[in-house]
Parts: C-alpha cells; sequence; structure tokens
C-alpha cells in the first residue's frame, strides 16, 4: 500500500501543478473576445479563479501528502503522529476535500443550468476539453481515490470547518477587490444579480462548502470506522 500511495500522490500533484501550468501559461483568449483580464491579478489574471486556487491547493496537498509517505507515518494509529501527518490531515479535511467537491459540484451545477453564466461556449475554442476535465473532473475523483487510500482522523468540527470558511471567506474578499479596482466580476452570474442577490449567493455558496465538508467528515467515519475507533481506544489508553 505504501508503495501505491507514493505513486498516486506523486502523479496527482503532477497533474494538480501540470494544470495549473498550462492554464497560466499555454491558454490565451483573443483581446477581440471581450474577455478582459484585469492587469494588477498575478499570473495573467488567473490568480482571480477559484478553480485556479483550488490547483494549487491541491498540488499542495499531494506535495505534502508525497513527504509524508516518505517522512511522516501513513500508520493507522502511530504510536506519535509526525507533524507532518498532522498538517497533511488536516488540509484534506478542512481545504482540499470541501474545496474540491466546491469546485466540481458548482462548475458542473453552473454549467448544467446556463454555462454562459460560468464558462461561454466562445472559450471552448481556446480551452482543452480535456483540461476542463482535469480541472473540474479529476479534482473531485482524486480527492475520493485519496479518501479511500489513506485514513486521517478528523479534527473536531469547528476547527475543520473554520479552515474552509476561512478559506472561502478569503476568496469572496479577493473577488471583491478585484471589482474594486477593475470594475470586473469575475464570473458572468455575479454581472447579472443585484446585491441583495449576490449576498444570498454568497451565503448558499458558504453553506455548501459546510454541506462537502460534512460529506468528507460522514464518508470518512463511514470507510475507517474500524480505525477511528481504534484511534479512540488508543487515545484514552495514553490518557489513562
Amino acid at each position: 500500500m505504501a508503495d501505491w500511495a507514493k505513486v498516486f500522490h506523486l502523479f496527482a500533484m503532477f497533474e494538480s501543478f501540470f494544470g495549473s501550468y498550462y492554464f497560466v501559461y499555454l491558454v490565451d483568449y483573443p483581446k477581440s473576445f471581450g474577455l478582459e483580464e484585469p492587469e494588477f491579478v498575478p499570473l495573467k489574471g488567473r490568480m482571480r479563479y477559484l478553480t485556479y486556487w483550488n490547483m494549487v491547493l491541491q498540488t499542495i496537498y499531494f506535495f505534502i501528502a508525497l513527504l509524508n509517505d516518505f517522512i511522516g507515518s501513513n500508520e493507522n494509529v502511530p504510536a506519535k503522529v509526525p507533524l507532518i501527518r498532522k498538517v497533511k490531515d488536516y488540509i484534506f479535511s478542512s481545504l482540499a476535500f470541501p474545496a474540491a467537491m466546491y469546485v466540481g459540484v458548482t462548475f458542473w451545477g453552473l454549467m448544467a443550468i446556463d454555462r454562459e453564466l460560468v464558462f461561454p461556449k466562445v472559450l471552448d475554442e481556446f480551452f482543452p476539453t480535456w483540461l476542463n476535465h482535469l480541472m473540474h473532473t479529476n479534482i473531485m475523483i482524486f480527492i475520493f481515490l485519496e479518501m479511500f487510500l489513506t485514513y486521517r482522523p478528523y479534527p473536531k468540527r469547528k476547527r475543520g470547518i473554520l479552515g474552509m470558511t476561512l478559506f472561502l471567506v478569503t476568496y469572496l474578499i479577493w473577488m471583491h477587490v478585484i471589482y474594486f479596482y477593475s470594475g470586473l466580476w469575475v464570473y458572468p452570474i455575479l454581472q447579472v444579480l443585484n446585491w441583495p442577490l449576490r449576498i444570498v449567493f454568497y451565503l448558499v455558496s458558504l453553506v455548501f462548502g459546510i454541506a462537502f465538508y460534512m460529506l468528507g467528515e460522514f464518508s470518512n467515519n463511514k470507510l475507517w470506522s474500524k480505525q477511528i475507533s481504534q484511534s479512540k481506544r488508543s487515545g484514552r489508553k495514553k490518557t489513562n
């Protein structure tokens, strides 16, 4: 299992990094399309997208997971949990899993309703289909595979949800910084909503984030119930 984990983590890290690189440096939209990209936003304006933030997050997570394979521990209940393992487990539960699910589900959900609100058809000529799936489909597949591959105890719910909420709120603030300086909304759907509806949209987005966190916790608890019981027993013995 250890060798398979290393191979998987290396591949997942490389794919996320490659997708991020390709999106920034090899995807160009003709200016004639009217797709303005704020000049002050780093990396050709691509840092305005939550999809890009998530790809960077997945790259970081799988890099840390790979480090843990070599210098940490993948034991279900190690005698002493290495710091790298604690970091890996927290990032997975509070950030990597809910962010991947949020990006994938909301993207394909909005695409099904009206793709012009999130990914206009005019982009198909310059944005490869394989890259679209790499950034919006594979992320969900890979993060679920990771859940099946290695066990991790979830943090206390308040701590986990706090990390996820801070991530989403930071991104929402960033979107408004971009709008303040450029007058451009990152996503077309925000252009057609008035302020009360935008606030509702943000609140629903946060609820979605919490829901995906809970999905991860529920799935992990069902999948690794024996290991969780063993971990609790071990914790009680140490306390005694």
